[in-house]
Order: C-alpha cells, then sequence, then structure tokens
C-alpha cells in the first residue's frame, strides 16, 4: 500500500526550493515541530502520554483505536479511508477471511527459519514496511521514528517520494536495507536525481509505482491538508494540491502535478538504464501487464491495489496474485502489497507464490500510536505470528511454504459464484 496526497481540498503546504541539504536539510527537519499553537498543543497532549509498555503486545488491530485517538480526523480518514465506496479496500480484507488454512500435524517444528534472499539482500524475514507518505503528519519524528522502529525490529522499510524528512535523514537512523519508492516525474531529469539520490542514500532497490497516473476519487479525503511546515522535501518546488511553480495548468482537474499520466513501457525502459539498482514495479494486478513486464526486463513485481486508495472495484490483492505468480512462473519475484494484517496474512500470501509482503496502515497507526516503538511492537506481533502460523501447519522454513498449505474453494458452475464456505482438499 501507497499512502500519498494530491490535489483534494483545501490543501496548504509551502515547499522549499531545491534539494534540501545541510542546514537547510536540518531545517526542514525540525519544521514539522513549529506548526501552530494548536497543533503542537495536540501533539504534546497525545505524545506525552504512556510510552512502549502501554502498547498493544498482541494484536496488530488494536492500533487503530489507539490512532484514532490522537490523531485529528482529517489525518485519521486520511490514513483509514480507500477510495469512492471503499469495496476494494473492505475486499483486501474480506478475501484473506475467506481463505482457509491445512496444517499438517507431527512435524518436527522446534526450529522455524524465515530467513530469505531477495534482489541480493538477505532478509531475516519476507515483512517489509510499504512506501507511506506525510509521516510527520502522524508523529512529530515521522519517518525518522518509522526508521528508528524497523531497525530495531530487523525490517526493510520502503521510503516514499513524498516523504516529509530528508532520505539520508532516514538512512542514517536505520541498521537495515532501505528501498526507495518512485512517483515518476515529467522532468526525467529531476527523476534520475530522485533516484540517484536515494541510491547515494543508500536504498538497494528502486520501486516505480504505476497504478497512479491519476488519483481515485477519494470521497473521505477531500478535507485534506498538511499544517504549515510540513514539505514534501524530496519534490521541491511542488505544493499540496499538486500545482507546481512556472507550469501551465493540465486540460482536465483529474490530473495533479505530483504525478504522470504519460507514465509507459518506455519510461521503465529508460528507469533501468538510468538506475544501477534492481528496479520494480509496483500496482500490477493484470497477468498480462505482469508478462510483459518480464519482457521488459524489469527485476521484480508487486501485486497490489494501492490499498483500496485508487481504483475502487478491482479484486483484492491477494485474488489477484495467483494470475501474476503464474504469468511470471517463477522468473523474477513476486511480492504482495496490500490487505496484510496477521502473521496468517502473510503465510497464505506466499504459499500463493509471493516471496514477500508489504505491510502499511498497522504500522501507520503504530506510528501514531507510539512512534518508533509502535512500528517495532507490529513488526515484532506479525512476525510472531508468522512463525506461530508455520509452526503450526507444519512448515518449517520458507522453502516449505507452498499452495499446499491452503485448502481450496468448490466453484458451482451452476451458480457461478464460490460457494460460501464449504471446502474441499486439494
Amino acid at each position: 500500500m501507497e499512502i500519498e496526497q494530491g490535489n483534494y481540498g483545501a490543501s496548504r503546504l509551502n515547499c522549499k526550493q531545491g534539494i534540501p541539504n545541510g542546514i537547510q536539510a536540518v531545517r526542514l527537519q525540525h519544521s514539522a515541530l513549529r506548526w501552530s499553537g494548536e497543533t503542537m498543543s495536540r501533539w504534546k497532549k497525545t505524545f506525552g502520554l504512556g510510552g512502549a509498555d502501554e502498547l498493544p503486545r498482541v494484536d496488530v488491530l488494536q492500533f487503530e483505536g489507539l490512532a484514532r485517538k490522537r490523531l485529528s480526523k482529517m489525518a485519521f480518514d486520511y490514513i483509514r479511508t480507500g477510495g469512492a465506496d471503499e469495496i476494494t479496500a473492505r475486499e483486501n480484507h474480506l478475501a484473506f477471511e475467506r481463505m482457509r488454512l491445512k496444517p499438517r500435524v507431527l512435524v518436527d517444528v522446534s526450529e522455524i527459519d524465515t530467513r530469505l534472499s531477495l534482489f541480493g539482500t538477505e532478509l531475516e524475514f519476507p515483512i517489509l514496511l510499504a512506501p507511506i507518505s506525510c509521516q510527520r503528519l502522524y508523529h512529530p519524528e515521522g519517518e525518522l521514528a518509522t526508521a528508528r522502529g524497523a531497525s530495531a525490529a530487523r525490517a526493510t522499510m520502503v521510503v516514499s517520494s513524498l516523504s516529509t524528512t530528508a532520505i539520508e535523514e532516514i538512512a542514517r537512523n536505520t541498521q537495515y536495507p532501505l528501498w526507495f519508492q518512485l512517483y515518476m516525474q515529467r522532468d526525467r531529469g529531476f527523476a534520475r536525481a530522485m533516484v540517484e539520490r536515494a541510491i547515494a542514500a543508500g536504498c538497494k532497490v528502486i520501486c516505480l509505482t504505476v497504478d497512479a497516473p491519476v488519483l481515485g476519487c477519494r470521497y473521505s479525503q477531500t478535507g485534506f491538508y498538511l499544517p504549515k511546515g510540513l514539505d514534501y522535501v524530496l519534490l521541491p518546488g511542488k505544493n499540496s494540491n499538486g500545482e507546481a511553480t512556472g507550469q501551465k495548468a493540465r486540460r482536465s482537474n483529474i490530473y495533479d502535478r505530483l504525478f504522470e499520466p504519460t507514465l509507459n513501457w518506455r519510461d521503465v525502459d529508460w528507469l533501468r538504464t538510468a538506475a544501477s539498482v534492481p528496479v520494480i514495479l509496483k500496482g500490477i494486478l493484470n497477468p498480462e501487464d505482469a508478462a510483459r513486464a518480464v519482457e521488459a526486463g524489469v527485476d521484480g513485481l508487486i501485486v497490489s491495489n494501492h490499498g483500496g486508495r485508487n481504483l475502487d472495484l478491482v479484486p483484492a490483492a491477494i485474488d489477484a496474485l495467483p494470475g501474476v505468480v503464474e504469468a511470471v512462473a517463477g522468473r523474477i519475484p513476486v511480492l504482495l502489497d496490500s490487505g496484510i494484517r496477521r502473521g496468517t496474512d502473510v503465510l497464505m500470501a506466499l504459499a500463493l507464490g509471493a516471496k514477500a509482503v508489504l505491510v502499511g496502515r498497522p504500522y501507520a497507526y503504530a506510528l501514531a500510536a507510539g512512534g518508533a516503538a509502535g512500528v517495532e511492537r507490529v513488526i515484532q506481533i506479525l512476525r510472531e505470528e508468522f512463525e506461530r502460523a508455520m509452526a503450526l501447519t507444519g512448515r518449517r522454513s520458507i522453502v516449505e511454504i507452498d499452495s499446499s498449505v491452503l485448502w481450496t474453494r468448490e466453484v458451482n458452475p451452476l451458480a457461478g459464484h464460490r460457494l460460501g464456505p464449504r471446502l474441499i482438499q486439494t
């Protein structure tokens, strides 16, 4: 899942010109703390309470309620809500609930190995943090707190193009690999500079978002704005209602200066030559696109529906995963984003062919609830749930997780739809 902000409502954001560095970067880093008295008062009241010991020790769903209490309605709705009628956003969870596990017993599971290798990097477990924008909206330390929490939990963080913190600062706050999520920019020279800056900061993978040439219908986010003092520090010259300094507006209100509607396969070729690290595409649902991506030479795919935030009425990401995996046929890694809330979700995604998963909203809620400690706690909970699910299904390592861990549903050809909870064995 990606969370980003575009041309909805009375947005207000003052952006610095030029790429921040040195003293300017330090000023940008701390600008979020110089908000209006009312806003700062709310943060003091919120984050002066309790610490890590007061955070939930089990069940990541509990963090949502804490975040609701500690955020403004605008900020909370920006995390929680989806596109249009939010049917796809709900399906991302319901699709997992319709699946069932088929455990094996009498297996020695005294040792569980969750390690894997992905794009040349060894990961301790297959759970990454998805790119989320504007993180200083949820906590004063924003992306820095996320980086520290991810590092403490030994997880990889994917940094958003719409970060409110300089990527160099983020990199200095984690000992584990970073990836960078790219929204392609109309100025390809500037896009190249963004990529080079991310790589210089230590990012090991570039994730090109391909499912957002325009924003979806965000009916619950029409009043969204960034408080004064927050900037998209990687995108100087762009303001929060999508206009860019010195550029002429497009012909229709559906377009937004933060996103590039001309993005096409030629740009994928260009990015592969511009980047010195693996390039993967985020936002693939259609198997035909997956097959073409392999032919284009990309290094990996992320099956994602943008967390149900853009085009409504597309399938749940987990339902789209098998078709993409089949089209790729093992030639490049496939990851899953959108809908992960439980360790069993991670297990089922891997059973359907994903190499790893990305988690979004759960850690955003945890960031709001407890900063770095909250982010660390959510990752720990998901990792432990995943290990328990492996043990309880008789799987001792990642390589032992395949489709045999799942029950399959019988299809009624006359009714034309699946039969509720009725299951058959494979």
